[in-house]
């Protein structure tokens, strides 16, 4: 298949079956775009819509976004996952707001070199905010890509992603951008899908390669797999009671960079026995015997990760400082703080 062809098979198919509802797609500013681009990344729309609706009720702008605490940021975004996204957000808006005026620069290059916005990110944005021709390849356009034109190669692999980049730069029209650039991404999410493509009503069908082949299954070829490693800590749940605000517990800023970075979490050490050791040097000897809590399993990019929470009550209210590092975590008013899913969780079970 032809790059001009592509292009226009996927334009007459997109004005027909594209998807035009989403939220972001009313009133498609440079900000609203870019707020959806980010939140999209290695996320489903499905879960991405109500996240998306109660952050832009919050922040309605560029100005709303830098002036607020990272914190409630953060909060906004809990659950969602991939925090180092929000933080970018975060970062990314102070920038526009005391270099570009609060609006997003007309360079692609300037917009790429804005925290969390890569290539395909900084196309994406320009292409549905304001109509200019830029390639994309996120994900969905990759497999597209892949299957449609038999492109070999691991797509993580630089040479791969060189000859990806380079199909799509053919394949993208010099008239209607924004469409052809909602279009590919829908294909891929609606009917060229990881598993299962829906072949029979793609309008690629009879020009694609991997359906020619029989081969979909193949294409992107799969990243070699490694084994993945698993690891464990003891989680420390340091609970007391604060007159006229019930239980709270103990949490931490985790440091940034890194897993859960700027997020808030209790304590974490090795093992149990280090976590009793500083607990009794900084909060005292705990009131009751420790008592164990149900593990907690979580799986990271990397790694895979089991928690054990172990809740040890205090004596009365310890002289811990507050502030950048520390907070008590009242269960019955909680503060707007970003929390990792699964400890959210593990505060709202405390809480019931």
């Amino acid at each position: 298949m032809q790059p001009e062809d592509f292009a226009a098979r996927l334009l007459r198919w997109h004005a027909h079956s594209g998807r035009r509802h989403l939220p972001w797609q009313q009133d498609p500013t440079p900000y609203r775009v870019w707020i959806s681009e980010i939140m999209l990344q290695q996320t489903q729309v499905v879960t991405v819509i109500p996240y998306y609706r109660r952050f832009l009720e919050r922040f309605a702008d560029v100005r709303s976004l830098a002036a607020a605490p990272v914190d409630e940021v953060l909060h906004l975004w809990t659950g969602l996952g991939y925090y180092a996204r929000a933080r970018n957000l975060h970062a990314a808006a102070k920038i526009l707001v005391q270099r570009f005026g609060g609006e997003l620069p007309a360079l692609i290059d300037e917009v790429q070199e804005l925290p969390g916005i890569g290539r395909s990110t900084a196309g994406a944005i320009l292409a549905l905010s304001r109509g200019e021709r830029h390639p994309i390849l996120d994900g969905n356009v990759k497999r597209v890509l892949s299957r449609v034109f038999g492109i070999e190669g691991d797509p993580s692999l630089s040479a791969t992603l060189t000859t990806l980049w380079a199909q799509a730069e053919t394949c993208t029209p010099a008239q209607g951008a924004t469409a052809y650039t909602q279009g590919i991404m829908d294909l891929g999410a609606t009917l060229c899908t990881r598993s299962r493509p829906a072949c029979v009503p793609c309008p690629m069908q009879d020009g694609c390669f991997a359906a020619r082949e029989g081969r979909q299954a193949e294409f992107p070829n799969p990243k070699r797999r490694r084994a993945r490693p698993a690891r464990e800590a003891t989680l420390l749940v340091a609970e007391t009671c604060v007159a006229g605000s019930g239980r709270a517990v103990l949490l931490e800023r985790r440091a940034a960079p890194g897993i859960w970075g700027g997020l808030w979490s209790p304590p974490q050490f090795e093992n149990r026995q280090a976590a009793l050791a500083w607990f009794r040097q900084e909060l005292g000897e705990p009131v009751a015997e420790p008592e164990p809590l149900s593990p907690i399993d979580h799986a990271f990019t990397h790694y895979d990760l089991r928690l054990h929470p172990l809740l040890v009550s205090c004596r009365s209210v310890p002289q811990v400082r507050e502030g950048d590092a520390q907070l008590w975590y009242t269960l019955v008013a909680p503060p707007r703080v970003g929390l990792p899913q699964p400890i959210k969780s593990l505060l709202e079970r405390l809480g019931d």
